[in-house]
């Protein structure tokens, strides 16, 4: 009896034990499931304020946003006077976030403001003390280089997209190549390859393209290259070259129109779609869909704008005294009659004024004063590569072409 007993206590404190210990661990994984919240990013532990995140609205101001934090005007004014040196507070913009810390006792009283106008940099507007700190902050970025090469599966941005990249390399890549290649006549099949650079904030939070190293299209049976290359070291301009240092940029882009179709061509004798009648037509027709922007396709000065009952709305742009071009069937003129405008500024929107089946633009040329078909036409060349920076040219693209070279086995 006596070792029963003792056996029986001696359980029963093994028992104890193992409870015990139970609920050791079972307050240890508790605590561990409920961090204390706090924000690396502005350096601040969330948990000890009562924290409003918000986004700029339309009409708002920065007075506006922090008067509401029982904060008077004669203060708004000592702080925004303050703060003059380091933010402006007029360029405060919708949609932008700001959060703001306020104290947790009954006072709510703001303690902190931050607003984020793009997502890398943010500003902190310390009102803790009777002086105001303003600071402004910028968030780590990490470059992450990346090539990529495939063959065209559709548009460029689909298959880009299909890739894991952003829309807007798709745009860069087209705004490079738009001196020298048609999008609307690249075909599924045809090979690409682009090197580039991506951030990445905080080395995690994708930010887009920083920067291409180069890229190659193939067009027409012939591959296109295109390197970046700065030759007034003063300035630091960027220019594209092909891999002989010849310059991407021509005097006229290839289209008025980003992404579209050719639906008409140039010609002796067409059959009027409106008309019935067999006539000239002296101009390319780009279908679009309505509001499309169109661009002028060189730099000049706005020679006329207007409407016909044929023309619809137009606009006709001299670029010197050897060539003019001619944008009609607009939906609606964005420039003025003498008006300078550069390569590339849009001029008026898809539409279908005038003798129209549908939205499009029809795009005329005139050489010496003669209309001539611009697609046919060997249009002049921009500024050629200087000669003291072709070497150093060279130089810089050897690595990367072979580079491309080797990933579309070229």
């Amino acid at each position: 009896m006596k070792y029963l007993l003792t056996f029986i206590i001696a359980l029963t404190l093994v028992i104890s034990c193992k409870d015990s210990d139970k609920e050791s661990v079972k307050k240890a994984v508790t605590k561990k499931t409920n961090p204390k919240k706090d924000n690396s990013d502005f350096g601040f532990n969330f948990s000890d304020y009562n924290v409003v995140q918000d986004t700029v609205r339309k009409g708002d101001t920065f007075g506006t946003i922090i008067s509401k934090q029982n904060i008077g005007d004669r203060k708004i004014f000592e702080i925004v006077n303050s703060i003059r040196d380091t933010f402006d507070v007029r360029s405060i913009r919708p949609n932008r976030t700001f959060t703001m810390l306020r104290s947790k006792n009954k006072t709510n009283k703001l303690q902190v403001f931050i607003y984020e106008p793009n997502d890398l940099s943010y500003y902190i507007f310390d009102l803790r003390d009777s002086a105001v700190v303003a600071l402004k902050k910028e968030r780590p970025v990490t470059i992450k280089r990346r090539v990529i090469t495939g063959v065209l599966k559709g548009s460029l941005s689909e298959t880009l997209a299909n890739s894991g990249v952003e829309v807007n390399l798709a745009n860069r890549i087209t705004k490079i190549y738009s001196w020298s290649i048609d999008f609307f006549k690249l075909k599924k099949g045809d090979r690409f390859g682009i090197a580039f650079n991506e951030r990445y904030i905080n080395d995690s939070i994708y930010n887009g393209v920083s920067n291409i190293e180069g890229a190659f299209f193939e067009y027409k049976g012939k591959i296109m290259y295109a390197f970046p290359f700065v030759q007034n070291q003063a300035s630091g301009k960027v220019d594209y070259y092909d891999e002989d240092g010849k310059t991407m940029k021509n005097f006229f882009l290839k289209s008025p129109i980003k992404f579209s179709r050719i639906t008409s061509r140039f010609t002796a004798s067409r059959f009027h779609p409106v008309q019935h009648r067999w006539k000239a037509h002296k101009g390319t027709d780009y279908a679009a869909p309505r509001g499309t922007p169109i661009m002028t396709t060189a730099t000049g000065v706005v020679e006329q704008t207007g409407y016909t009952a044929g023309n619809g709305n137009y606009v006709k742009v001299k670029h010197n005294g050897t060539y003019s071009t001619q944008y009609l069937h607009m939906s609606k003129i964005l420039v003025r009659r003498g008006q300078h405008v550069n390569q590339g500024d849009v001029i008026g929107r898809v539409g279908s004024t005038g003798l129209a089946t549908g939205p499009h633009v029809c795009y005329r040329f005139w050489k010496n004063g003669v209309q001539v078909d611009a697609l046919r036409l060997k249009l002049p060349t921009g500024t050629p590569m200087e000669g003291r920076n072709k070497a150093r040219f060279m130089q810089a693209i050897e690595p990367l072409k072979r580079e491309l070279d080797s990933i579309g086995n070229l």
